[in-house]
Formats: structure tokens, C-alpha cells, sequence
């Protein structure tokens, strides 16, 4: 933390007065709250936060430092950061760097030292917005200040997974012998994702967002993935009519987060902007089918519309609501019945967080291993029979 002057302007004219920390200069972005007490590292490099000014519930940050393994992308992807308290010196064996350091090398403009616990508030309240981090030269008056943040686009209506996902295909070869093969949707995945699928003897073809169905068929994987990412889906109109197509060829799916809302626009289903969404790694989930309940890793500000145990009919035929949230009854997962396909709106792949929903590779894997998946690197059309070898 420097002594350079910085505050957080919210669109609806609050301002947080603070001091720099970071890069100095201008960031504007979409204001929300995560409540992890931990796991900065991978909130900073997750590529759903892209486009957003990460604001931390817990008073102190930065104890751990920066390493070189924990980052989920090859930057830091948030457009701004605001912390209370930050760690005046780092204390881990790992650490290479501080967090101030991190955030100064990746040009993040942030702020340190303003009432973190009563901007949650105001954004409980009043919902997530857009905001801006101004220090140093940018620092203006209120009025210029609030009339910028106002002249940036709000995150309802961005298509902003194109700016996250990768230019070029690239393989995540299977840790030992090669089980099945999965075309990886790239609309902003983190790096730990293809990770544990590696580890279940799965080769991960991480493609880019705009890949044709012809590039799939070309591969032809036992499975196709739908990673995390960033903005509205209603904007995602490339991945969705990709899905459909890859339902018609009935591969196994599998979607979390943005690829779940993905699926359910694939599936026919809305989706709509949470008040101020969910974001941390304590938040429950009640599998309906079970009565399990998970706690999670979540980032989304924007949910599938529909209700708890909620049947639903869709182009591939019968679907159904199978997870939600109990602190709102937020839609957390779906399951299509006639075609192999289900989602989460979670993170299991839990880079940082919690280890309970780890079996959902697990559940993929038995997906693709059924009797009635496409046979091994083939595709089966939609119209053809369903017997192996077909």
C-alpha cells in the first residue's frame, strides 16, 4: 500500500476514499463481494471475474503472498481490487512476491484501506454495479468521477467470454493411460479444470470459443466440456447453438458456471441478472435427487430461471432443475433425461475451495463410459441408431 490517494466510486454516487494499491491509475468494472477467507490468488486469475472490481470480504489479505503455482489463467483478470487491510509482509514457503507486487506487474488498479464491511453492505443492498478505482493523475473530482463510471457499459448485455478464451486449441494430455477424449469449450477455463479431468485418465482438447461443430466431429471426443467465463449468456449466442448441435449428436455433456447457463439456453431455458450473485467458496447446495448437500465454490451473476425439482420440456426432450441454492432457491443445476447432458452452476474443479463436488468428474466419466454414449473418438448423427458401432 502506497500513500497515493485512490478511491472506489459506485454508479449510484457512494465513494470510498482509500489508498493505492497496485497499479495506479483508472479501473472500471462491475463492483461485487466474494467471501472467500482465502484463495486470492485463484479469485484474481479466474477468468469469470474478467470485467469486474473484486471486493474482499475478509479484513486482511495478502498474508500468503503470490506464488507460481496457483494461479487458474496467464493473468490477473479482474479489471479492479479492493481490500481493508492488506498484509504489510507475506508468510508462506511458497510465496515469490507479494499481492501488491502481483497486482503492480499485471497493471491492476486497486485500493486498500476504506470500510470494506460496509461497501458489502451497500452492494447487499442495492445490488451490484458499476464502479470505478481511480488513484494517482485519475483521481478527479466526485461528479467527473461518477459521470465515467456512468459512461461504462454495465455488465447486464457484455459478451465478454470472447476476450478470455484461448486463440488456439492446445491438448492437456491424460495423466497415464488415455480413457476418453473431451473437447473442452474454452468460454474462460481455469487452469485446474483440465487438471483433475487429466488425473481421470481424460485428454483435454481446450478449443476456442468460437469452434465450429465440424472442428468437433473432426476430433470426435467422448465427451464435450463447457468451461466457467465471464458475462451475460444471453450474449453467448455462438456456444449455445454449438451446444445444440452437439446435443443433436447426443456426446456427453458436461457444464459449469457460464456453462451451465450455456446448457440451458441450448435446452430452451431463460437466464436473468442475480441482485448481486454468488461469489466465494462456502455456499451451499442441495442436490435434490439425494437430499446431499454440497458446499461450494461459486462465481456468477447470473442464474437459470426455474424452480427446485422443476420438469421442463426442451428440444432433446425432458429435462429437469436437479440442484439449487437454499439461502435462495437459486438454480444450481440441470439435467437434460433423453440426451446424456447435466451442468452445475458451481465450481468443482474448487481452485480455491471446498473438495465436495469433485465427484462431478467422476459422474462425467460414467457418462461417457455408459452404454449409450457415442463409441470411442466416433460420433453417432443425430438420426442414426443407437446401438455401439453405429
Amino acid at each position: 500500500m502506497s500513500n497515493t490517494a485512490a478511491a472506489l466510486v459506485l454508479e449510484d454516487g457512494r465513494i470510498f476514499r482509500g489508498e493505492a494499491y497496485g497499479a495506479v491509475g483508472e479501473a472500471l468494472g462491475e463492483a461485487v463481494f466474494t467471501t472467500g477467507m482465502t484463495g486470492y490468488q485463484e479469485t484474481l486469475t479466474d477468468p469469470s471475474y474478467h470485467g469486474q472490481i473484486v471486493v474482499q470480504t475478509a479484513p486482511q489479505i495478502g498474508n500468503t503472498g503470490w506464488n507460481d503455482e496457483d494461479d487458474e489463467s496467464h493473468r490477473i483478470q479482474v479489471a479492479g481490487y479492493a481490500v481493508r487491510d492488506p498484509a504489510r509482509a507475506p508468510s508462506n514457503w511458497r510465496s515469490r512476491r507479494t499481492l501488491g507486487d502481483a497486482l503492480t506487474e499485471h497493471g491492476i488498479v486497486g485500493l486498500a484501506g476504506i470500510d470494506t464491511r460496509a461497501l458489502v453492505r451497500h452492494l447487499r443492498e442495492r445490488g451490484a454495479m458499476r464502479a470505478g478505482v481511480f488513484s494517482g493523475p485519475a483521481l478527479a473530482s466526485a461528479e467527473e468521477m461518477v459521470a465515467r463510471v456512468l459512461a461504462s457499459p454495465p455488465m447486464e448485455g457484455a459478451d465478454l467470454y470472447g476476450a478470455v478464451t484461448t486463440r488456439e486449441p492446445y491438448v492437456v494430455a491424460a495423466d497415464g493411460e488415455r480413457r476418453f477424449r473431451v473437447a473442452a469449450l474454452d468460454v474462460g477455463i481455469k487452469f485446474n479444470t483440465p487438471r483433475l479431468m487429466a488425473a481421470r485418465g481424460i485428454e483435454v482438447h481446450v478449443l476456442p470459443a468460437n469452434t465450429p461443430i465440424e472442428a468437433i466431429e473432426e476430433l470426435g471426443p467422448d465427451g464435450f466440456f463447457i468451461a466457467n467465463g465471464p458475462g451475460d449468456p444471453a450474449t453467448a449466442d455462438v456456444p449455445v447453438e454449438l451446444t445444440r448441435q452437439v446435443l443433436e449428436r447426443r456426446i456427453p455433456t458436461f457444464g459449469i458456471c457460464f456453462g451451465n447457463q450455456i446448457l440451458a439456453r441450448a435446452l430452451g431455458r431463460g437466464t436473468y441478472k442475480l441482485r448481486y450473485g454468488h461469489r466465494g467458496i462456502n455456499i451451499p447446495v442441495v442436490e435434490h435427487g439425494t437430499g446431499r448437500v454440497a458446499i461450494t465454490s461459486q462465481n456468477h451473476g447470473f442464474a437459470v430461471e426455474g424452480e427446485a425439482g422443476e420438469r421442463f420440456d426442451t428440444p432433446f426432450g425432458a429435462a429437469e432443475i436437479t440442484h439449487t441454492c437454499p439461502n435462495d432457491g437459486c438454480v444450481e443445476g440441470l439435467q437434460a433425461l433423453e440426451v446424456p447432458a447435466f451442468s452445475v452452476q458451481y465450481h468443482p474443479e474448487a481452485a480455491a475451495g471446498p473438495h465436495d463436488a469433485a465427484d462431478l468428474f467422476d459422474r462425467f466419466v460414467d457418462l461417457m463410459a455408459a452404454d449409450d454414449a457415442p463409441g470411442r473418438h466416433r460420433l453417432r448423427s443425430a438420426d442414426a441408431p443407437h446401438e455401439e458401432g453405429a
